[in-house]
């Protein structure tokens, strides 16, 4: 071999790691940008509720009145107690209590509306959770009631 093939042998072989630098250097700067403007709040679509100034006001708790349903004569059981606390924002509250009696008549309705065995299924409470909390919501408008958090939930 001569020298002139050994020398383009070794220049074509070894390639230049500079681009490679480069663009790492270049995704961690970007990467870094970006977690500085998300954190610091520079968009505000990622800025969470809590730390806006004038946001939410604190989530607070309305308890409903436990009621007592009497089952059909062909159930195993005779009562169901139910008892449960409605999550709202702290400045819908009064809103929520002034329309108690339209939200106990919902529950009461809905209840009394059930078969026995619909009561007795393994994951009944779940799905009658999710139906009642939407009967809520129609009546005291959405985005008022957060959540329905069932206290008692007893046959007897």
């Amino acid at each position: 071999m001569s020298e002139s093939e050994e020398l383009t042998e070794k220049t074509v072989g070894k390639r230049s790691k500079l681009p490679l630098v480069l663009g790492i250097c270049a995704a961690l700067l970007l990467g870094g940008a970006g977690f500085y403007t998300v954190y610091s709040g520079l968009i505000p679509a990622f800025v969470s509720s809590s730390s806006k100034p004038g946001g939410e006001a604190a989530p607070s708790f309305v308890p409903l009145d436990p009621l007592i349903i009497s089952l059909g004569p062909q159930s195993r059981s005779t009562h169901l107690r139910f008892a449960a606390q409605l999550e709202v924002d702290g400045a819908h509250q009064k809103e929520i209590v002034a329309l108690m009696p339209r939200i106990q008549d919902a529950m009461n309705g809905y209840l009394h509306a059930l078969e026995m065995r619909e009561l007795e299924e393994p994951g009944a409470l779940i799905r009658l959770r999710a139906q009642m909390l939407r009967r809520i919501q129609i009546v005291t408008g959405e985005g008022r009631v957060k959540d329905l958090l069932v206290t008692e939930f007893v046959l007897n």
